[in-house]
């Protein structure tokens, strides 16, 4: 052992000991200031230090990230999310299951960082809906997508790449389902585990004021019922109103002063309005369904919710303000200010009467339809305070059928090589842009590119590995140690070996340097080296002890976890 070995093993325990500390320093920064120290001691040269940034695995997440924000963007996600929901219960025990059951069967096909970024969203707002701790439900969602990583070859990109390496040392190359009769046990197991253990070590650092969040910031505006509804005539329960879009009728209101007790049974007219409660997103999208509208948009009579000048914004009243203890009504809101009031939300307080009726208060918040440079001037005269814009408020449900086209038009060509995952992905965030399924700033703000970051700086951390050769001596003190041993002892020291590996390393660079010595080692005491090589396939597939592995950190920042979360109960 040299001393660039020995400096890249005590930089390597350095690094875990960090990691474990990332309430004060975030990961990606300790792996940035890694990558550094890499550099600088001359572990390893700058040019292969930031290859990372651009690598398959940095390009391939780029790409993804952008599809799923795609996804959610023309309302693919919540529509998954609400079918799901229909058919569970809000159950934590059940609803547990099913998104672990639902992961673990994409993930068998698909790539298992794209299983858990397509249930990402979808889990958030399953736990939103259900008011639960999403912290509950996000580390089994990835921990269930990596279990499946060994139930195929095209499970994940390290399964093709050991595949191509036994056929260069002349053994046949890894057939679909080779891996099956091992992996789904794994699989299995690896649920029950999850669902009866794993689940009660997953910590839940989510405030509960944030897990109350469905019902702390729910709006109340008014829908109308249009003279051609389809809901004209059918009952409240049939109209689909809470089913669908998760909203809450408060009172209906016919004609000029009939107010109506909104039950179950009670049939809906046109003309019919309704007093609604509900999330800001979910009131927006009214004006995405056929037969009701958020009835100032109708009085406004707006060609189209949100242009370059007319935004949607979600503005609060503070004390001194003009508005306070006056109603919409007696203001001439519209008139004087020249915009529309969508929806109310006084924090933690129903709302049951007319907007135009409720009297303002100091907390309010609104949501107004109109000219930007008109909001900000109102601002500047403290009429109130701008909270943010709502951008991308309502999905592009009419491009729902292109995304997921397109989504999987590039999952099906990664997965019979017509083209590699990173090409495949980046292709299809190319396509959901031209086709203007989700524009490239609404893209780009939802990506977390700290995990990128982390991701790009850990891949120098393995290259350093191989450049000093500090992998080849780890695997050569396996040898050494349990060479002479029983077979299944030197298959136990490897797979060790190689799930150690992944932690610092990507899967499929410890699957590269641990393969060939496994191979070679097999050879030289008379063993069937095509076993080795399934074994490394397997154990590369086994990142549960940090959240480097992809779709760890896709759930590692949503979840609130901890990097000592992960070891824990992976």
């Amino acid at each position: 052992m040299n001393i660039q070995i020995m400096l890249l093993l005590g930089t390597m325990l350095v690094a875990l000991v960090l990691f474990s500390y990332e309430r004060r320093i975030p990961a990606d920064v300790t792996a940035l200031g890694i990558l550094l120290f890499l550099i600088l001691t001359g572990l390893l040269p700058a040019e292969k230090a930031f290859a990372g940034f651009g690598s398959d695995v940095v390009v391939m997440m780029l790409g993804l990230l952008v599809l799923m924000a795609a996804l959610a963007r023309t309302g693919v996600t919540d529509a998954v999310g609400r079918a799901i929901l229909r058919r569970t219960n809000a159950r934590s025990n059940h609803l547990l299951l099913v998104v672990m059951i639902a992961a673990a069967a994409m993930g068998a096909f698909v790539s298992n960082t794209a299983a858990t970024a397509f249930f990402l969203p979808i889990v958030i707002g399953l736990a939103r809906r259900a008011k639960l701790s999403a912290a509950k439900l996000l580390m089994p969602l990835a921990f269930a997508s990596i279990l499946a990583s060994s139930i195929t070859l095209v499970s994940t990109s390290t399964n093709i790449i050991v595949s191509g390496l036994m056929a260069e040392y002349d053994m046949p190359p890894m057939g679909m389902f080779e891996l099956t009769p091992v992996g789904v046990p794994i699989a299995i197991v690896g649920v029950i585990y999850m669902f009866t253990l794993g689940r009660r070590l997953v910590p839940d650092r989510i405030p509960a004021e944030q897990i109350d969040e469905f019902s702390a910031y729910l709006y109340l505006t008014e829908i109308v019922i249009l003279p051609d509804s389809p809901l004209s005539g059918k009952t409240l329960q049939e109209s689909g109103l809470g089913r669908d879009l998760d909203l809450t009728v408060l009172r209906i209101v016919r004609g000029e002063a009939q107010h109506l007790v909104p039950r179950a049974m009670t049939r809906l007219k046109k003309g019919d309005v309704l007093l609604v409660e509900g999330e800001r997103e979910n009131i927006l999208r009214v004006k995405k369904t056929a037969g009701i509208d958020i009835k100032a948009d109708v009085e406004l009579s707006d060609p189209d919710l949100q242009t370059e000048d007319i935004g949607l914004i979600e503005v609060i009243l503070l004390p001194g303000s003009p508005l306070i203890r006056r109603t919409l009504k007696s203001l001439r809101f519209r008139e004087k200010y020249g915009l529309q009031v969508l929806a109310i939300n006084r924090h933690g307080e129903r709302l049951r009467r007319k907007m135009s009726r409720i009297r303002l208060r100091t907390g309010d918040v609104l949501v107004v339809q109109g000219d930007r440079a008109r909001i900000a001037a109102l601002e500047k005269q403290n009429t109130f305070r701008i909270l943010s814009s709502v951008a991308g408020g309502i999905p592009h449900r009419e491009r729902a059928p292109l995304a997921i086209t397109i989504y999987a038009g590039a999952l099906t060509a990664a997965t019979f090589n017509l083209v590699s995952l990173p090409v495949a992905m980046l292709l299809g965030a190319l396509l959901v842009f031209v086709t203007r399924c989700i524009t490239p700033e609404e893209a780009y703000s939802q990506i977390n590119w700290s995990v990128l970051i982390l991701i790009a700086s850990m891949l120098g951390l393995g290259a350093a590995m191989e450049a000093t050769g500090t992998a080849e001596f780890l695997a050569g003190q396996i040898v050494q140690l349990v060479g002479h041993s029983q077979p299944v002892w030197l298959l136990t020291g490897f797979f060790a070996l190689t799930v150690l590996l992944t932690q610092p390393m990507s899967n499929q660079a410890a699957a590269v340097v641990v393969l060939p010595v496994a191979i070679q080692t097999a050879r030289q005491l008379g063993l069937n080296p095509r076993s080795f090589a399934m074994m490394i396939a397997l154990a590369a597939s086994c990142s549960f002890l940090t959240p480097l592995e992809p779709s760890c950190l896709l759930v590692h920042g949503p979840g609130r976890y901890r990097f000592v979360d992960f070891t824990k109960v992976g």
